[in-house]
Protein backbone atom coordinates (compact mmCIF):
# COMPACT_ATOMS: atom_id res chain seq x y z
CA UNK A 1 0.00 0.00 0.00
CA UNK A 2 1.10 3.41 -0.52
CA UNK A 3 0.99 6.33 1.43
CA UNK A 4 0.56 9.84 -0.07
CA UNK A 5 0.77 12.40 1.83
CA UNK A 6 -0.67 16.25 1.47
CA UNK A 7 0.43 19.31 3.12
CA UNK A 8 0.20 23.14 2.51
CA UNK A 9 1.91 25.62 4.47
CA UNK A 10 5.34 26.13 7.04
CA UNK A 11 4.84 28.59 10.07
CA UNK A 12 1.74 29.94 8.87
CA UNK A 13 -0.89 31.72 10.67
CA UNK A 14 -3.12 29.03 9.37
CA UNK A 15 -2.18 26.69 11.69
CA UNK A 16 -4.65 23.83 10.51
CA UNK A 17 -3.28 24.10 7.17
CA UNK A 18 0.65 24.56 8.40
CA UNK A 19 3.61 23.18 10.17
CA UNK A 20 6.46 24.81 12.06
CA UNK A 21 9.64 24.51 10.25
CA UNK A 22 11.08 23.11 13.29
CA UNK A 23 8.33 20.53 12.89
CA UNK A 24 8.97 19.49 9.29
CA UNK A 25 13.07 19.18 9.44
CA UNK A 26 12.14 16.76 12.11
CA UNK A 27 9.33 15.18 10.20
CA UNK A 28 11.22 14.92 7.05
CA UNK A 29 14.00 13.55 8.86
CA UNK A 30 12.19 10.65 9.67
CA UNK A 31 10.55 10.08 6.55
CA UNK A 32 14.16 9.84 4.73
CA UNK A 33 15.23 7.26 7.97
CA UNK A 34 11.87 5.06 7.19
CA UNK A 35 11.49 5.54 3.60
CA UNK A 36 11.93 6.19 0.04
CA UNK A 37 10.27 8.95 -1.56
CA UNK A 38 9.24 8.07 -5.05
CA UNK A 39 7.23 10.85 -8.21
CA UNK A 40 3.89 9.61 -9.78
CA UNK A 41 4.45 6.55 -11.79
CA UNK A 42 7.47 5.31 -10.33
CA UNK A 43 7.68 1.82 -8.92
CA UNK A 44 6.41 1.27 -5.26
CA UNK A 45 7.86 -1.17 -2.81
CA UNK A 46 7.09 -1.18 0.90
CA UNK A 47 9.07 1.27 1.79
CA UNK A 48 8.11 4.01 -0.63
CA UNK A 49 6.09 7.11 -0.08
CA UNK A 50 4.92 9.67 -1.82
CA UNK A 51 5.00 13.55 -0.45
CA UNK A 52 2.30 16.68 -1.87
CA UNK A 53 2.54 20.08 -1.25
CA UNK A 54 -0.34 22.03 -2.65
CA UNK A 55 -0.29 25.86 -3.81
CA UNK A 56 3.23 26.31 -4.28
CA UNK A 57 3.51 28.82 -1.63
CA UNK A 58 6.94 30.46 -1.38
CA UNK A 59 6.92 28.52 1.74
CA UNK A 60 7.89 25.79 0.03
CA UNK A 61 10.85 26.85 -1.85
CA UNK A 62 12.37 29.18 1.42
CA UNK A 63 12.06 26.43 4.16
CA UNK A 64 10.97 22.84 2.17
CA UNK A 65 12.83 22.43 -0.83
CA UNK A 66 16.51 23.32 0.82
CA UNK A 67 15.40 19.84 3.53
CA UNK A 68 14.61 18.09 0.27
CA UNK A 69 18.05 18.44 -0.58
CA UNK A 70 19.81 17.88 2.74
CA UNK A 71 17.69 14.48 3.16
CA UNK A 72 17.20 13.55 -0.49
CA UNK A 73 13.62 13.41 -0.72
CA UNK A 74 11.44 13.69 -3.46
CA UNK A 75 7.95 15.80 -3.41
CA UNK A 76 5.06 16.89 -5.73
CA UNK A 77 4.30 20.52 -6.05
CA UNK A 78 0.61 21.40 -6.84
CA UNK A 79 0.35 24.75 -8.36
CA UNK A 80 -2.11 27.05 -9.11
CA UNK A 81 -1.48 28.67 -12.12
CA UNK A 82 -2.74 31.78 -12.52
CA UNK A 83 -0.98 33.02 -9.39
CA UNK A 84 2.51 32.44 -10.67
CA UNK A 85 4.92 35.19 -11.51
CA UNK A 86 7.47 34.74 -13.86
CA UNK A 87 10.58 36.26 -11.39
CA UNK A 88 10.68 38.70 -8.63
CA UNK A 89 12.87 40.56 -6.72
CA UNK A 90 10.89 41.09 -3.83
CA UNK A 91 12.56 40.05 -0.68
CA UNK A 92 11.73 36.74 1.41
CA UNK A 93 10.47 37.93 4.18
CA UNK A 94 8.36 40.21 2.41
CA UNK A 95 6.89 37.31 0.62
CA UNK A 96 6.51 35.35 3.69
CA UNK A 97 4.88 37.83 5.41
CA UNK A 98 1.52 37.75 4.47
CA UNK A 99 -1.74 36.50 6.45
CA UNK A 100 -2.88 33.29 4.39
CA UNK A 101 -6.24 35.60 3.93
CA UNK A 102 -4.56 37.65 2.15
CA UNK A 103 -2.04 35.97 -0.13
CA UNK A 104 -4.45 35.04 -3.38
CA UNK A 105 -5.35 39.11 -3.02
CA UNK A 106 -1.76 40.18 -2.69
CA UNK A 107 0.06 37.94 -5.21
CA UNK A 108 0.85 40.64 -7.43
CA UNK A 109 2.49 43.03 -4.90
CA UNK A 110 4.21 40.22 -2.54
CA UNK A 111 4.87 37.08 -4.89
CA UNK A 112 4.05 34.78 -1.95
CA UNK A 113 4.20 31.79 -4.38
CA UNK A 114 7.23 30.12 -5.85
CA UNK A 115 7.81 32.06 -9.50
CA UNK A 116 8.50 30.14 -12.44
CA UNK A 117 12.14 30.61 -12.37
CA UNK A 118 12.31 29.19 -8.58
CA UNK A 119 9.54 26.12 -10.05
CA UNK A 120 12.21 25.73 -13.06
CA UNK A 121 14.82 25.31 -10.47
CA UNK A 122 13.53 23.16 -8.62
CA UNK A 123 12.71 20.64 -10.82
CA UNK A 124 15.89 20.61 -12.21
CA UNK A 125 17.25 19.81 -9.28
CA UNK A 126 15.36 16.26 -9.34
CA UNK A 127 13.56 17.14 -6.13
CA UNK A 128 10.79 18.21 -6.83
CA UNK A 129 7.90 17.61 -9.64
CA UNK A 130 5.22 19.69 -10.76
CA UNK A 131 1.00 19.09 -10.79
CA UNK A 132 -1.60 21.34 -12.04
CA UNK A 133 -3.82 22.75 -8.88
CA UNK A 134 -6.09 24.06 -11.47
CA UNK A 135 -5.27 27.82 -13.05
CA UNK A 136 -7.33 29.84 -10.47
CA UNK A 137 -7.63 27.50 -8.04
CA UNK A 138 -11.44 27.18 -8.24
CA UNK A 139 -13.99 24.46 -6.45
CA UNK A 140 -14.70 22.90 -9.65
CA UNK A 141 -17.90 21.75 -8.82
CA UNK A 142 -18.96 25.65 -8.21
CA UNK A 143 -21.52 26.33 -10.83
CA UNK A 144 -19.97 28.62 -14.46
CA UNK A 145 -16.53 26.74 -13.94
CA UNK A 146 -14.60 26.77 -17.24
CA UNK A 147 -13.46 23.05 -16.41
CA UNK A 148 -11.25 23.16 -19.77
CA UNK A 149 -9.30 26.07 -18.84
CA UNK A 150 -8.93 25.19 -15.34
CA UNK A 151 -7.66 22.01 -15.94
CA UNK A 152 -6.33 21.55 -19.49
CA UNK A 153 -5.45 24.88 -20.08
CA UNK A 154 -3.57 24.64 -16.67
CA UNK A 155 -1.27 22.38 -18.14
CA UNK A 156 -0.60 23.43 -21.17
CA UNK A 157 0.88 26.75 -19.17
CA UNK A 158 2.95 24.96 -16.83
CA UNK A 159 4.42 22.99 -19.30
CA UNK A 160 5.63 26.02 -21.60
CA UNK A 161 6.62 28.00 -19.14
CA UNK A 162 8.64 25.48 -17.30
CA UNK A 163 9.41 22.94 -20.05
CA UNK A 164 8.59 19.85 -18.24
CA UNK A 165 5.62 16.92 -18.92
CA UNK A 166 3.08 17.57 -16.33
CA UNK A 167 1.35 14.53 -15.85
CA UNK A 168 -0.71 14.96 -12.59
CA UNK A 169 -3.45 16.80 -11.55
CA UNK A 170 -4.71 17.72 -7.48
CA UNK A 171 -7.83 18.77 -7.03
CA UNK A 172 -8.23 22.01 -5.50
CA UNK A 173 -10.42 21.49 -1.94
CA UNK A 174 -10.68 18.05 -3.01
CA UNK A 175 -13.42 18.96 -4.66
CA UNK A 176 -15.01 17.48 -7.78
CA UNK A 177 -18.17 15.82 -9.73
CA UNK A 178 -17.76 12.97 -12.75
CA UNK A 179 -17.49 16.05 -15.55
CA UNK A 180 -14.06 17.37 -13.55
CA UNK A 181 -12.80 13.60 -12.86
CA UNK A 182 -13.72 12.50 -16.00
CA UNK A 183 -11.28 15.58 -18.04
CA UNK A 184 -8.48 15.36 -15.78
CA UNK A 185 -8.10 12.02 -16.50
CA UNK A 186 -8.31 12.44 -20.41
CA UNK A 187 -5.47 14.90 -19.73
CA UNK A 188 -3.22 13.47 -16.47
CA UNK A 189 -2.28 10.42 -15.91
CA UNK A 190 -2.55 10.60 -11.81
CA UNK A 191 -5.51 12.20 -10.63
CA UNK A 192 -5.49 13.07 -6.52
CA UNK A 193 -8.15 13.86 -3.87
CA UNK A 194 -8.11 14.17 -0.27
CA UNK A 195 -9.48 10.97 2.07
CA UNK A 196 -6.86 9.85 4.58
CA UNK A 197 -6.57 6.26 2.91
CA UNK A 198 -3.89 4.17 1.43
CA UNK A 199 -3.70 2.94 -2.51
CA UNK A 200 -2.97 -0.56 -3.64
CA UNK A 201 -1.12 1.28 -6.57
CA UNK A 202 -1.55 4.23 -9.06
CA UNK A 203 -4.56 3.75 -9.86
CA UNK A 204 -5.37 4.39 -6.22
CA UNK A 205 -9.30 3.71 -5.60
CA UNK A 206 -11.72 4.29 -8.02
CA UNK A 207 -8.84 5.63 -10.12
CA UNK A 208 -8.64 8.43 -7.71
CA UNK A 209 -5.31 8.97 -5.52
CA UNK A 210 -6.05 9.44 -1.89
CA UNK A 211 -3.61 11.47 0.40
CA UNK A 212 -3.71 11.72 3.89
CA UNK A 213 -3.95 15.20 5.73
CA UNK A 214 -0.13 15.82 6.71
CA UNK A 215 -0.72 19.46 8.15
CA UNK A 216 -1.01 20.05 11.83
CA UNK A 217 1.21 17.42 13.28
CA UNK A 218 1.54 16.70 16.89
CA UNK A 219 5.06 14.84 16.66
CA UNK A 220 6.95 14.10 13.58
CA UNK A 221 5.85 10.47 13.91
CA UNK A 222 2.44 11.30 14.16
CA UNK A 223 1.56 9.59 10.53
CA UNK A 224 3.05 6.71 11.33
CA UNK A 225 2.38 5.16 14.53
CA UNK A 226 0.22 2.13 14.88
CA UNK A 227 -3.07 3.78 15.77
CA UNK A 228 -2.50 6.26 12.92
CA UNK A 229 -1.89 3.26 10.42
CA UNK A 230 -4.43 1.00 11.30
CA UNK A 231 -7.38 4.34 10.93
CA UNK A 232 -5.85 4.39 7.90
CA UNK A 233 -5.77 0.71 6.74
CA UNK A 234 -9.15 0.73 7.47
CA UNK A 235 -10.07 3.71 5.57
CA UNK A 236 -8.66 2.04 2.78
CA UNK A 237 -10.56 -1.11 2.91
CA UNK A 238 -13.71 0.99 2.87
CA UNK A 239 -13.67 3.14 0.44
CA UNK A 240 -12.39 0.18 -1.96
CA UNK A 241 -15.24 -1.49 -1.18
CA UNK A 242 -17.54 1.13 -2.47
CA UNK A 243 -15.05 1.80 -5.41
Amino acid sequence: MLPVIMYHHVNSDDLPLSNSDVMMKAHLELISERYTTIFPGETITNRSICLTFDDAYYDFYYYIFPLLKQYNLKALLAVPCAFILDHTDIDSQQRLSLKHEDIYKNYNDFAPFCTFKELREMVQSGHVMIASHSMNHVNLIDEGIDLEKEIFSSKVMLEEKIGCRVDSFVLPYGKYNDAAVELAREHYSYVFRIGNALNPSWDGIGGLIYRIKGDGLKRPCSLFNPLSQFVFWCKTMVKWAKS
